[in-house]
């Protein structure tokens, strides 16, 4: 259980990154991060690192669509998480 936290932890951690080198580029004109890059890194473990993203970088907070699909691979992470305890712990 520990190299799942460890895992998501490290997937948060660049995650946030992430969000950071986004703003970054936001500000300076440069190349920006795909959307959908952001979303896959959510949807794989990083969505605590995209949360604290968005409020530390105050980024990707007004988009309803982004946070529309942000909030569901929270929820689809969270489920298939939950899927995954359950399965182990009873199989």
């Amino acid at each position: 259980m520990i190299y799942v936290f460890s895992v998501y932890g490290i997937l948060s951690l660049i995650t946030f990154c992430f969000y950071g080198v986004d703003k970054s580029a936001a500000k300076h004109g440069k190349q920006r991060i795909r959307e959908s890059t952001l979303h896959l890194l959510s949807l794989f473990g990083g969505w605590f690192g995209a949360l604290l993203g968005q409020k530390v970088f105050r980024h990707k907070t007004k988009k309803w669509r982004f946070l529309l699909v942000f909030w569901l691979t929270v929820v689809v992470n969270a489920a298939t998480m939950g899927y995954a305890v359950y399965f182990f712990q009873f199989s």
